[in-house]
């Protein structure tokens, strides 16, 4: 299955590339395909950015194919996780895989211990760009 393209604001791609410039690549198993992905993306500015697209401190819903579970959970920074249980770290493999995508996307990624998961993005709750907040 092919990837589906991903769109980053410029402000998130930034913010993300500061963080991962900072980790050695042994600290974050993903690190290599989270920078592919990176790298890969359309950038635009938060202006520009479409409604339907996950970027950082949106709520998602998203379902794991293999497993049939959904989630309903909010993509942060790993500074802003603070226990909560209804938030998911970029650096986690799920918070990885959801950035960028579209509602309806799917993207098969490496998952907890390697095995291959099926992230599938069913609804964007809230996204920051389209309440207008530009600048989190």
């Amino acid at each position: 299955m092919s990837k589906p393209p991903i769109i980053l604001s410029s402000q998130d791609l930034d913010r993300i590339e500061a963080l991962l410039a900072a980790l050695p690549a042994s600290a974050l198993a993903g690190k290599a395909e989270l920078q592919a992905e990176l790298d890969r993306a359309e950038v635009l500015s938060p202006e520009e950015m479409p409604a339907t697209v996950v970027t950082m401190n949106s709520t998602v819903k998203f379902s794991i194919l293999e497993t049939g579970k959904e989630f309903c959970l909010t993509l942060v920074y790993p500074r802003d996780i603070d226990g909560s249980a209804d938030r998911l770290s970029i650096f986690a493999p799920v918070g990885a895989a959801l950035l960028g995508l579209s509602v309806g996307d799917e993207l098969v990624w490496p998952g907890p211990g390697g095995k291959a998961m099926t992230v599938r993005v069913t609804e964007i709750v809230y996204q920051p760009e389209r309440a207008g907040e530009l600048h989190r």
